[in-house]
């Protein structure tokens, strides 16, 4: 034991100490990558129990005009009513497919005299000015659509709108509802999936979500490794000073010179065959 009296020293606790500071902090980031990837596929999960599902009457869905649980996220309903143009508002810095834009809320006046929100597509930043050059109309007259729930947004800190125009910041759905002065659906809003009847002309509307969970666990998996591979270096960095401390130990010089031996023995590689003659000139 004498010959590792050495790992007691100031400095070795220290190294211990780096290495299990380390080691935690790479399992605390490889645990947040795995909380990522429950988060991913958590949302997998949810397109791919609601989305395709047959579209149910909204009171059905929403019993209440603030009713919403994030396990509807996505879940087809059906409305019927007059959509409400004139008090259609447009959402500010919507990007979409990587170019900046707008999505386009309709109101929809049900049969019941209640309000939802449907967000009826995007359109691209106008050419010239700070509004689309053209919006799509929506249909006129009754309506059936099919909208997929989505929550409504909080209040961003720092964003707003032009003042006098249609345009909104968030997707606040109490904000809405002020803006509105109806009796409208507050806990959720929808994405247009179809209308009957089919407008002439529609905005572009987002594709069904891609179930790809991401890089999470191979990252997560990182982490750990790393997390392992500190130890391995501690180890590597004790057993070197070992040699270096107990030089004079006929055992540690009978296993140096073996391992002399053995690297003397071994056919070099191409890399080291290269280095020999390149010295040699």
């Amino acid at each position: 034991m004498s010959g590792w009296r050495f790992v007691l020293s100031a400095r070795w606790a220290g190294y211990l100490a780096l290495v299990l500071v380390f080691a935690t902090v790479s399992c605390m980031f490889g645990n947040w990558q795995f909380d990522r990837r429950a988060e991913a596929r958590a949302a997998i999960d949810l397109v791919e129990a609601n989305y395709d599902r047959e579209p149910q009457a909204v009171t059905e869905v929403l019993p209440t005009l603030d009713s919403y649980r994030g396990s509807q996220k996505w879940t087809p309903v059906l409305l019927n009513g007059v959509y409400l143009s004139d008090d259609e508002m447009l959402v500010r810095n919507r990007p979409f497919r990587g170019s900046p834009g707008f999505e386009i809320l309709t109101p929809l006046l049900l049969d019941d005299g209640t309000v939802f929100i449907v967000d009826r597509g995007w359109v691209p930043v106008g050419s010239r000015q700070d509004a689309p050059d053209e919006i799509p109309p929506a249909p006129q007259g009754e309506v059936e659509v099919v909208a997929r729930l989505k929550a409504g947004e909080p209040v961003l800190e720092g964003r707003g709108a032009p003042a006098g125009t249609n345009q909104i910041a968030t997707i606040n759905l109490g904000q809405v509802s002020e803006r509105l002065e109806r009796e409208m659906y507050t806990g959720a809003y929808g994405i247009v999936s179809s209308q009957e009847p089919a407008p002439a002309s529609v905005p572009l509307t987002p594709d069904k979500p891609e179930a790809d969970e991401g890089p999470h666990l191979s990252y997560a998996l990182q982490w750990y490794v790393f997390a392992l591979l500190a130890f391995v270096g501690l180890g590597w960095a004790l057993r070197q000073e070992y040699r270096v401390v107990n030089a004079d130990d006929p055992e540690v010089r009978r296993q140096a010179e073996e391992r002399e031996r053995k690297r003397a023995q071994r056919k070099p590689d191409d890399a080291e065959t290269e280095d020999a003659l390149l010295d040699s000139v």
